[in-house]
């Protein structure tokens, strides 16, 4: 059985709101992505080196990744040999099937949180600013509160204009509380008063907003410390997680960011905001392979539900949908 034919037993006969959510999330990158290699495919009869080559291309086209590229490629043309596969039509689903295996490197459970049970868990989110980090917050929140979880916000981008107030909008849309100070204040000292209300009243989850000013990204780097060392000191083993948001939008410099911000914070996860937004949406590859840290939630949509628990088959059906639904049974 191919693994278009197992995607498709798994996702198409069961209506799966989720993974409808990929393929709908993903149309701009499967347009770019899926429609190319369609087109490869059928300009082929057969597979040769000039055909990895235009593969290569495509690939790295979409924002896979050049070291991605190179691993998946070598896989391919092992896998290719190995089943002597001979049509050019054939090697969509072991494409599929290669960029689940890259993604999980053999780890599993990638995507799930470090939640602390019966106690405060606190997550901090960093990243640039305009990446989407206090909507992110914000449906992230509702996700929690929709679980049944007593959830508080922290407005620690205490310099950005309207940075406090558009955290307090969404804490207004989904009905928790944030604990902020004035505009210009320390955001170590905001963390400070987040976490002692945290914990006399009894919240769940305290979801940390940052500043993201990068042009000075000493002082940033100095500061995300100062803020870890004061929940560390209060609660020991926190921040549990450490989330990385990233505009998917923006590619390659993504990546970038990624690598800046993992010099200088533990970041354990990364959100890639705007997945729906980009025709590049092989960069949640790229991050996961070359930096070493799973994407836990992706953007696909403005509605309060479309931040999704990241998921690679899901990812893959998103993206070779159209081929998955029309794989012979």
């Amino acid at each position: 059985m191919s693994f278009f034919k197992k995607l498709k037993d798994k996702f198409t006969a069961s209506s799966d709101s989720i993974s409808e959510k990929f393929k709908e999330g993903l149309v701009k990158t499967r347009d770019n992505f899926s429609n190319k290699i369609n087109d490869l495919v059928a300009r082929y009869r057969t597979i040769d080196e000039d055909f990895f080559e235009e593969l290569e291309e495509i690939l790295i086209q979409a924002d896979v990744g050049f070291e991605t590229v190179m691993e998946l490629v070598e896989e391919l043309k092992s896998e290719v040999k190995r089943r002597n596969i001979k049509d050019p039509a054939d090697v969509q689903s072991v494409i599929s099937e290669k960029l689940i295996e890259i993604y999980e490197s053999g780890e599993e459970n990638l995507s799930t949180l470090n939640i602390q049970e019966n106690t405060l868990t606190v997550i901090l989110f960093v990243g640039v600013n305009g990446v989407g980090k206090t909507t992110t917050i914000g449906k992230l929140a509702h996700k929690f509160k929709t679980e049944g979880k007593n959830v508080l916000l922290a407005a620690g981008d205490t310099f950005r204009a309207g940075a406090i107030e558009q955290l307090e909008v969404w804490g207004e849309r989904v009905g928790v509380d944030v604990i902020k100070q004035a505009e210009g204040s320390d955001p170590a000292a905001v963390m400070y008063d987040a976490v002692q209300a945290a914990k006399s009243r009894k919240v769940d989850i305290l979801l940390c907003d940052t500043a993201g000013r990068l042009q000075n990204k000493v002082n940033l780097m100095n500061e995300l410390e100062k803020i870890k060392r004061v929940i560390e000191r209060e609660i020991p083993g926190a921040p549990h997680e450490v989330l990385l948001v990233l505009d998917a939008t923006t590619g390659q410099n993504a990546l970038i960011q990624a690598k800046t911000f993992k010099e200088a914070t533990d970041v354990s996860g990364i959100v890639l905001s705007k997945l729906d937004g980009t025709a590049k949406g092989g960069i949640v590859l790229a991050i996961r392979n070359e930096m070493n840290i799973p994407v836990k939630f992706v953007g696909l949509g403005e509605q309060m539900d479309d931040l999704q628990v990241f998921d690679p088959e899901k990812y893959v059906y998103g993206l070779f949908s159209d081929a998955i639904e029309t794989a012979e049974d």
